[in-house]
Order: structure tokens, then C-alpha cells, then sequence
């Protein structure tokens, strides 16, 4: 039972279900689902409780705690505020929280699985339909919270939050970085290229009816689905959510994220329009093409400035070490998303010679990203 962290906590979750469900509560097992701070508790059979829920917690003497803690609050809010006040069956349902032993209770969500895990073991051919349920289900988040800010912040206790002074310093501080990156690459982003990613920037700071809910990491990882039968998505992990553009929750589908090396072309496996389409159900300004575009690239190209803030780092590793190589394929697949988007041409050009730079640096990573059989789709970075 220390998987949950102690038998104090274990009390003080018992307590907290007999209390909502008025009945005996016996803790059958606990598994902690490393390496995160959260288990999956069976309960014993009774027809008053579910069978298991989901713990997650603030662990005990975590450097963070007080950081970890507002994370918790967070998804508490996110996930009441789809649940109870938009009826949104698209997530986990928060079944109670204790401040106090700072830990939530969950719905379980299993036996879905994280698609990430499908893909990883059968590859992206072998689960298309899902990798179409979680484009959808990305899609239909945002249109489902898409003009509803308001709502949300105030289940936060935010309500004079100015989350378009909050979007705007961010990403100034990503320009910042931006520069001197580039300067120490020796690949100056000035002229036409820096007043593109101003411009870029400046959409994302003020998204206009794409303002929606994000969970904070729309990645394979945090989506659950069976493995096998109807493929209906659940998001999972709002720890970090909160509202911006609705098209930063659709890089997923065209530049890798941590986990992968490609993720294939989102147009040729119709993951892009069962997206648009999703999203265009709650924000119709995604049918305007220019719009969908100009925002689709600007989230893509913030994505790849990023991951590029970890050049120093990778620089140091290894030849050979896959992100490296996760590195410029980032940049190549931000460069011909918007290419085909007809966006950001100068910009464009910018991440296409960075990209060229970092291959004459590492002769490891000079590799044709391209070739279907090297590199399919979420081909999976070591």
C-alpha cells in the first residue's frame, strides 16, 4: 500500500470515498503507475463503488510541492469545468480531491490504453482509426471550450487573470530566445525572417475566436483509447492547462513531439481533416483557409523554437544520440507544413537552413528523413 505514498494517505483516501459514496470502502490493491505521482486503486466489489479509481498526488518532500500542488488544482478545475459545466465527455471525471492530503481522486479510465503504447507496439499503420479518434478528439476540445475562458478562470479563481497580457509575455520571451539562438548558431534570424516570426507570434498571442482549452501536452501519451473495438478518445494529464490557440494542439499531428522522429503526413492519412472538421464544429473561422493556415504555421514554428532552445545540449551528446537527429527532423517538418500552407516563407527558409547547419554539424543526423522504410510514421526516438 506505500505505492500511494504512505497509510496516512491511504486513510485519508479511504475516508474521502466513504464520505461521497456513503459506504464501506476496503483498498483491495494499489499500483503505482511509474514514474508518475499516480496509481490506479481497486476497490472491493460493492454496487455503491466503482471498482477502481485513479489517485494522483503531491509527493512527499517534492522540491516542487507548492508547484505541484497548483498543477493538481489546475486539472481539478480543467476537468470539473468540461464535466459540470460544459458536459463534455472527453476526459477523466474528477470523483473528489483533499486538499489537505493533496491528492485527486480520478475516474478510471481502463482498460483504454495511452495510444502512444499501440503505436509503439504495432506500429501507426496497425491503428489508423485511432490515430483519427485522437486528431477528432484534439479538435473537439477546442471547439467544445472555444469563447468559454471565462468560465474556466473563474473555476480557477482567476477571474481578473489578463491571459492576453500572460500569451503575450511568453511569447516574448520565445522571440528573445529565438534571436540569440540563431546568433550562436551562427544563423542570424533578422530582416524578413524576424518580422514573419513576429508577425507568427503576434497570431498566437492573440488568437480571436481559436482562444480555446488546451490540457498543456497534446501528445499520444496523454490520450486513451481500447485497444481494440470502438476507437473513442479520452484526454488525460491538465495539469497544465489553460487557453490559447486552438491549431498549438494540432503540431502534434505534423511535427514530432519528444517521443518520436516523424509523424508522418497528417493530409495523406486524413488526420488533418478529421481535425479540421472537429474544430471547425465550435470555431467556423478554421474553414477560412488563409486563418487555419497563417495559425497552423505560427503554432508549428513556436513548437520548433523550443525544441531548438535544447541545441547546447544535444550538441554536447554523443553521435549517434536520436535527438539529434529528433532535432532536424522537427525543423524539416516544420518547414514543409508551412511550406504546403503556403505560410511563412522567409521563416521557412530560416528553419530550412538551420536544418542544413545542424546536418553538416552532426553527420550522425544527416539522414533522409523521408524514406518510408527507415522512417515511418511515429517512428520512435531512442
Amino acid at each position: 500500500m506505500t505505492a500511494f505514498g504512505g497509510a496516512s494517505r491511504l486513510d485519508a483516501l479511504r475516508r474521502l470515498l466513504e464520505g461521497l459514496y456513503d459506504s464501506p470502502v476496503t483498498v483491495a490493491r494499489v499500483e503505482r503507475l511509474e514514474p508518475w505521482a499516480v496509481a490506479r486503486v481497486w476497490l472491493d466489489a460493492t454496487p455503491a463503488l466503482p471498482p477502481s479509481v485513479v489517485v494522483k498526488w503531491v509527493p512527499d518532500g517534492e522540491r516542487d510541492a507548492r508547484t505541484a500542488a497548483w498543477r493538481l488544482r489546475t486539472e481539478c478545475a480543467a476537468l470539473r469545468f468540461l464535466a459540470e459545466d460544459l458536459g463534455v465527455q472527453l476526459a477523466p471525471q474528477v470523483i473528489g480531491e483533499d486538499t489537505g492530503g493533496r491528492f485527486v481522486v480520478l475516474e478510471d479510465l481502463a482498460p483504454r490504453v495511452a495510444l502512444d503504447r499501440l503505436l509503439r507496439r504495432d506500429g501507426a499503420a496497425a491503428h489508423r482509426e485511432r490515430l483519427a479518434a485522437f486528431a477528432e478528439a484534439r479538435g473537439a476540445l477546442s471547439a467544445a471550450t472555444a469563447g468559454r475562458a471565462e468560465g474556466y478562470h473563474a473555476r480557477l479563481g482567476l477571474t481578473a487573470l489578463d491571459a492576453a497580457a500572460d500569451r503575450a509575455g511568453r511569447l516574448a520571451g520565445l522571440r528573445g530566445s529565438a534571436v540569440e539562438q540563431a546568433a550562436a548558431l551562427g544563423a542570424a534570424l533578422g530582416g524578413r525572417s524576424l518580422a514573419e516570426l513576429d508577425g507568427a507570434l503576434g497570431v498566437l498571442a492573440d488568437p480571436g475566436p481559436f482562444l480555446a482549452l488546451s490540457n498543456g501536452d497534446a501528445e499520444a501519451n496523454n490520450v486513451l483509447l481500447y485497444a481494440s473495438g470502438p476507437a473513442r478518445a479520452r484526454l488525460i494529464d491538465f495539469e497544465f492547462a489553460g487557453y490559447a490557440h486552438a491549431l498549438a494542439d494540432a503540431v502534434c499531428l505534423y511535427v514530432p513531439g519528444p517521443a518520436w522522429l516523424t509523424v508522418g503526413d497528417p493530409a495523406a492519412t486524413g488526420l488533418a481533416d478529421a481535425y479540421r472538421r472537429a474544430l471547425a464544429r465550435g470555431i467556423p473561422a478554421a474553414e477560412d483557409d488563409r486563418r487555419y493556415s497563417d495559425g497552423l504555421a505560427a503554432a508549428c514554428a513556436a513548437w520548433a523554437l523550443r525544441r531548438l532552445q535544447r541545441f547546447a545540449t544535444l550538441d554536447a551528446r554523443t553521435p549517434g544520440d536520436h535527438s539529434r537527429l529528433q532535432l532536424v527532423a522537427t525543423l524539416d517538418a516544420t518547414a514543409g507544413t508551412a511550406r504546403t500552407h503556403q505560410a511563412l516563407p522567409h521563416l521557412t527558409g530560416w528553419f530550412w537552413g538551420v536544418a542544413e547547419l545542424l546536418r553538416r554539424r552532426w553527420p550522425d543526423a544527416d539522414r533522409d528523413l523521408a524514406d518510408p522504410a527507415a522512417f515511418p510514421p511515429y517512428a520512435v526516438r531512442r
